[in-house]
């Protein structure tokens, strides 16, 4: 390490927010441009270099964190992005939108704050980016295997990327009209630009990986078509199957999944509508649910001008800091204020919460009717620790717009590929495979969220590297790819 006692004469400090007043009237992302490397020289430096960097560990992708902390701290910038890139396709992506449970892991975490691990990744990656350091990578020969990579998320971009580059035709199929998946309509633009994305997409194409939108497979193109067609399929279609709420007075009008919302939000970023037809402006909106995808709700909902908004949490208020039951480097659950969850306090969205937009705690009863035959309130009670209602603690929750925030059980199981193929499920509804990412069907392979179940973006793009080898060797006979994970690999547990 460059600064052996750089975690003892170095704080913490992480990227700087821009004010609330000033983001919240826009779309750009969160934090202030040009703020970041400034600091995250003396953040690297905090890196101790130690033996046994959990970090490693804690991370599906296995990146190299020492390492190319080391080579920032050291001013080696290029060194620095070869060592990110060796280990995943795209830093940029995990570097904004990846909750960081390497940082969980810092071994600095024992008994101080973690290092920035997360804002080094973004640095190393928005400084290869400009300085033309990330250029396409056609493969040196082609191998005459063709490959269909179904689904256009992190996993089937990764995917497609490693089968690309060992040298196969990749045609990647998405049912939208443009490509990213939930990176595209799912995840707002405050929090990742949606030009990160694209010149990610133009490296692809540059390397030789087709794109076919608007191309549902099982509706436009049968999927046992598509097997006779390629020599493998990879299906990453993700977890899109929205869990329900089945409470009295959900059949009303004005109560929607977060993925109708979202997506309208952010085409009208893209400019294919001048106004969402979900929009929250002058609402009083209630989001169900206390994960990210309630607070991706919650920020797009401020920016759009709602009258209020509230999220309800069925967890317990976390604390501050780590428990026994969750000791270290196990990812904990203890509070933490999202930059929407900030927004929202700092504004006084919602006058009733707890703390910023939240009510933890907060079961849904009923929904109730309003005047012109739509949702016009929410009906909530305190939960126990079982979290079952408790007596004599209802109350009503003004809302003319509710959002379904509430998780994703698997993927979608009629007229697509998994009815279409006859593919055999798990326990839990997804994709069932074996040791080798392969379904029952030879020569169909699945990963991310459809088989693993909702995950975060750092485990599907280690599952599209992962399949990536195993298509690769399946195809002829060895690899040279790299698989960090195996298909039944999971995230450190106390």
């Amino acid at each position: 390490m460059a600064d052996p006692k750089g975690f003892m004469r170095t704080p913490r400090e992480e990227w700087p927010r821009r004010p609330v007043a000033e983001r919240v009237q826009d779309w750009d992302e969160v934090y202030v441009p040009g703020a970041l490397l400034p600091i995250i020289r003396r953040q690297a430096d905090r890196c101790m270099d130690c033996g046994v960097p959990f970090c490693h560990e804690a991370c599906p992708l296995g990146n190299l964190i020492p390492e190319w902390n080391d080579l920032v701290s050291r001013d080696d910038w290029r060194a620095a992005s070869e060592r990110l890139h060796a280990t995943n396709n795209f830093p940029e992506f995990t570097g904004t939108l990846c909750p960081a449970p390497c940082e969980a892991g810092c071994v600095l975490a024992i008994n101080q704050p973690a290092v920035t691990i997360k804002n080094v990744e973004l640095s190393i990656v928005d400084r290869a980016w400009e300085d033309g350091w990330v250029r396409p990578q056609p493969p040196e020969r082609l191998s005459g295997r063709t490959v269909a990579v179904v689904g256009s998320g992190p996993a089937g971009l990764a995917a497609a990327q490693q089968l690309t580059r060992a040298g196969h035709t990749v045609a990647v199929f998405e049912r939208d009209d443009r490509i990213g998946g939930l990176l595209r309509y799912g995840i707002p633009a405050f929090k990742m630009a949606k030009d990160r994305l694209d010149r990610r997409l133009e490296q692809l194409r540059a390397e030789g990986t087709k794109f076919r939108t608007g191309t549902a497979v099982g509706r436009d193109i049968g999927a046992r078509e598509l097997r006779a067609r390629y020599d493998a399929v990879v299906l990453a279609t993700g977890a899109t199957r929205s869990r329900e709420l089945p409470v009295p007075g959900r059949e009303l009008a004005g109560i929607h999944q977060a993925m109708e919302y979202l997506p309208s939000a952010n085409r009208v970023r893209e400019g294919d509508l001048a106004v969402s037809p979900l929009s929250a402006a002058g609402r009083h909106v209630v989001i169900i649910g206390g994960g990210d995808t309630g607070a991706d709700c919650l920020g797009t909902a401020v920016r759009e001008g709602a009258a209020s908004v509230t999220q309800l949490d069925i967890r317990a208020l976390p604390r501050p800091e780590r428990t026994e039951a969750e000791p270290w480097p196990v990812y904990p659950a203890v509070y933490r204020l999202s930059p929407a969850h900030q927004e929202a306090g700092e504004l006084g969205s919602a006058p009733v919460s707890d703390a910023d937009a939240r009510l933890f705690a907060a079961s849904t009863v009923r929904f109730e009717e309003g005047a012109d035959g739509r949702v016009g309130g929410v009906r909530v009670a305190d939960v126990d620790a079982e979290r079952r209602p408790l007596a004599g603690t209802e109350r009503a929750l003004r809302a003319d717009l509710v959002l379904l925030a509430l998780g994703f059980t698997g993927p979608e199981l009629d007229d697509g590929p998994v009815a279409q193929l006859e593919l055999a499920l798990d326990g839990r509804d997804v994709i069932a495979r074996d040791a080798s990412f392969a379904t029952n069907v030879p020569g169909v392979f699945a990963a991310g969220d459809a088989a693993r179940g909702q995950s975060l973006i750092v485990w599907a793009i280690a599952e599209g590297r992962a399949v990536a080898a195993a298509v690769d060797r399946y195809l002829v006979g060895t690899s040279q790819l790299p698989c960090p994970i195996g298909p039944w690999d999971r995230p450190m547990r106390a």
